[in-house]
């Protein structure tokens, strides 16, 4: 098979490459879109892989072509989107269903080959069989709506309160609206571009705030009277880290979905604001629960089945071929160049969506 390989630092070739094996509880997938996670850039950009070469890729969908001699539930011709996580099934946290703490997991596009490939080869129980109104490119992302998901129902989310989103990427767009879904009584979406805000008020934000502009922060705590009830941040950044703390209200609840990938430190005074408030702080890490891989993915394919979750092509922010990897994951060394999820394409697959666009 032809997959988009990482050889080294910033360089990812396309050639042949050994077809997935194959086990009896395996599934094999041509894969039809693998969309570039904010995870893989340090990993093609910055050495940050665990070994060479390695082909990347975990959030993907495709078409089963071939099922292990034990499988049950998945058939030949089901559209899948592939569950990334590998857990041991055996530690104590997977045996309590917290999959995402596995200390012996492995990883599709990490730890192992990825979906940057024409196939792969995963167990049945990581492929989410998805309907088949639902297109490939949105089955692609799955991942990032199940990592926003499971961030709400970490954050012992009740509706009826107000909620802020700090971050309007794909993650923080499907936090915004799994928050409605879940009953939220108003959402604010914090972001610096125009064209993120733009799409979070078309996806459902009942205010969304410019953090660029003078006297956001006084608009925002007039529009929560006095401080929001959840926050949610999904930016992986220092000054959206600290503005969760001054934007959460009394016993409020913050989510720290993003990852931060710097140095993060509070002044006495920052802080203090955790005590006087009382709010709770926790983080929230991938996207899996029990059964595995869990209600966030099961959640997902019935919710964008059904039509309550949206999909918005302004997601997606460019298309590309497989064989042209080199050329995408390039678009990432230029900090802000991005917008929207890049999505890497087999044919026929590639041809018919841009048929379709």
């Amino acid at each position: 098979m032809k997959t988009a390989v990482l050889t080294q630092n910033k360089q990812i070739e396309y050639k042949d490459y050994d077809m997935p094996t194959m086990q009896p509880d395996s599934v094999l997938v041509r894969v039809a879109a693998s969309g570039i996670c904010g995870s893989d850039i340090p990993r093609f950009l910055h050495n940050g892989v665990h070994f060479y070469p390695i082909v990347l890729g975990h959030e993907f969908s495709g078409e089963v072509v071939e099922v292990g001699s034990d499988v049950t539930r998945v058939k030949v011709g089901d559209r899948v989107s592939g569950a990334p996580l590998l857990p041991c099934m055996k530690c104590a946290d997977c045996q309590k269903g917290n999959y995402s703490l596995c200390k012996n997991y492995s990883f599709i596009g990490s730890r192992q080959q990825g979906s940057n490939a024409e196939y792969i080869a995963i167990p049945e129980g990581n492929a989410v069989v998805f309907d088949s109104s639902i297109s490939y490119e949105r089955g692609a992302m799955f991942e990032p709506s199940t990592v926003a998901l499971h961030g709400v129902l970490q954050c012992d989310y009740r509706g009826g309160g107000s909620v802020a989103i700090l971050g309007g990427g794909t993650i923080g767009i499907f936090t915004l609206q799994w928050a409605r879904l879940l009953g939220a009584k108003s959402v604010a979406v914090f972001d610096i571009s125009p064209e993120r805000l733009a799409l979070a008020k078309r996806m459902g934000a009942d205010a969304t705030f410019d953090t660029r502009e003078a006297g956001f922060l006084e608009a925002a705590k007039e529009f929560s009277q006095g401080g929001f009830d959840y926050v949610f941040e999904t930016a992986g950044v220092i000054p959206t880290m600290k503005m969760a703390y001054t934007l959460a209200g009394n016993k409020a609840h913050l989510c720290f979905i993003g990852t931060p990938h710097a140095e993060l430190s509070f002044t006495p005074a920052e802080w203090e604001n955790m005590n006087r408030k009382e709010f709770r702080l926790t983080g929230s890490w991938m996207s899996y629960s029990a059964p595995f891989p869990g209600r966030e993915w099961t959640m997902t394919a019935e919710y964008y089945a059904d039509g309550r979750l949206k999909f918005d092509e302004a997601f997606i922010g460019a298309r590309y071929p497989m064989e042209r990897a080199q050329e995408a994951f390039m678009l990432f060394e230029t900090p802000g160049a991005v917008t929207g999820k890049i999505l890497l394409m087999n044919e026929p697959y590639f041809s018919q969506a841009v048929k379709n666009d």
